[in-house]
């Protein structure tokens, strides 16, 4: 039976490779709370070594009083268990014992076969106590419930009789996971029988210690869990389903905030805002629009500015030259969309604002400066603000100005932004233009 123990060197040595390749999955060990997620079935078979502790028939005993340790193999065991939930389960199991005295013992010889049937309730005391992410591939189990054995003394004078018993089981697992689905295991078991009659030797056992029993096994074993997929729920790190509401909850919140972000400053959310790059100040509408009543291209309240304001200052300066003075600091630009290098719809009036400047100033030029946010290569970002003033270009061309008049200036990236903002780079993705 000694055969046996020189198994677990073995085992322990293949396991290395399986460990080394587990340790780059342990983000896999974090699950969601659906049951499907984690395995729940698991197979068990472990062999060891079991003792009959009482009760004996004077002169025979179990254990030798010469030797401090046993080496041989005397029980066996295979099981199934399924985890009701993470922390609850039941296992039903079979054993296999054979009890016998020593070689080298003074006890008298004797022979006792014992086949058991054990349907116990399992408790996962790492998930109980909520430390199974210290744990890590550590766990344990304890367990317990009810048992019944077959003892069939095979030497003395009961050779060939067999008794059923019935009783009760308790123990602990500590286990250790190698591979997603694959564990090693040691198990301490106490049985207990209330209807014995046999002495573990074979014979009857006296008034005083008939109907009463036990014995201790310990074992060490191979677990494998199947399930649909994920990982077995004794490792799983299963967050609280109250825990996932909170979090949904978080990201709903977040989008709402999102929803309710106004880039352009105008009082209109950008869900709502069909204009979301509308000039500072000026009037809009319901969905973000700069309100223009006359359908001009230009939005009132920059007609407005322009009645008064630079009307009072034309006294000293014609209106052309504040209206190109407001070009020329960047009141007026054209938006892109992201990666983009055709304008947004909302930049129409824009360039129809630029159009008319030169179809009213015919001696004037204009520098067309394309820009880019931060997002991709230097070398792209140039290409792409190049086009983006070549199509502003193209569109005042085939409005009517000569391309003699509009000269490119491809300015590449603009880091004037925070790169991390989408709403701020939303601002740089911009054609700005120069009147000379």
């Amino acid at each position: 039976m000694k055969r046996y123990l020189l198994l677990m060197p073995f085992i322990a040595l293949a396991s290395q490779p399986i460990l080394a390749q587990n340790d780059s999955i342990k983000k896999d060990r974090v699950m969601d709370s659906d049951p499907e997620s984690y395995h729940r079935w698991t197979i068990e078979a472990g062999f060891g070594q079991s003792k009959g502790v009482k009760p004996y028939a004077p002169g025979y005993y179990y254990s030798n009083p010469n030797a401090h340790l046993r080496a041989d193999v005397n029980h066996f065991d295979i099981g199934t268990r399924y985890m009701v939930s993470p922390k609850f389960g039941v296992k039903v199991g079979f054993s296999y014992d054979r009890l016998q005295d020593q070689e080298g013992a003074e006890s008298g010889d004797f022979d006792m076969r014992v086949i058991g049937l054990q349907i116990q309730g399992v408790v996962n005391a790492v998930r109980l106590f909520s430390f199974e992410e210290a744990a890590g591939r550590f766990g344990l189990l304890f367990h317990g419930g009810f048992q019944a054995t077959q003892m069939a003394p095979q030497v003395g004078i009961n050779e060939g009789l067999k008794e059923y018993n019935g009783g009760i089981i308790v123990g602990f697992t500590p286990q250790f996971r190698v591979a997603r689905a694959i564990g090693v295991y040691a198990d301490f078991s106490y049985l207990g029988n209330v209807r014995q009659h046999f002495n573990w030797d074979g014979s009857y056992a006296k008034a005083e210690d008939n109907l009463s029993g036990s014995m201790y096994t310990f074992s060490l074993g191979l677990s494998y869990s199947f399930g649909r997929v994920g990982l077995h729920g004794d490792w799983a790190v299963i967050p609280d389903a109250r825990d996932e509401d909170i979090q949904a909850l978080d990201q709903r919140v977040g989008d709402l905030e999102t929803m309710m972000n106004d880039t352009d400053k105008d009082g209109v959310p950008d869900y709502l805002d069909v204009e979301n790059n509308s000039i500072a100040g000026v009037a809009v509408d319901t969905k973000g629009r700069m309100v223009d009543l006359n359908k001009n291209g230009v939005a009132d309240e920059l007609e407005k500015y322009i009645d008064t304001q630079v009307t009072t200052a034309a006294e000293k300066n014609n209106n052309s030259e504040v209206i190109k003075r407001l070009i020329n600091e960047g009141y007026v630009s054209v938006f892109f969309d992201f990666n983009s290098s055709k304008p947004t719809p909302q930049s129409t009036q824009n360039m129809s604002f630029i159009l008319t400047y030169l179809k009213n100033n015919p001696n004037a030029t204009v520098d067309i400066s394309g820009h880019a946010d931060e997002i991709g290569s230097s070398e792209y970002n140039n290409s792409l603000s190049s086009k983006r003033a070549e199509n502003v270009k193209n569109t005042l061309v085939k409005a009517g100005i000569d391309a003699s008049r509009i000269n490119i200036v491809p300015e590449g990236e603009d880091p004037s932004v925070d790169k991390n903002s989408d709403s701020a780079r939303k601002l740089v993705r911009r054609a700005t233009f120069t009147i000379k």
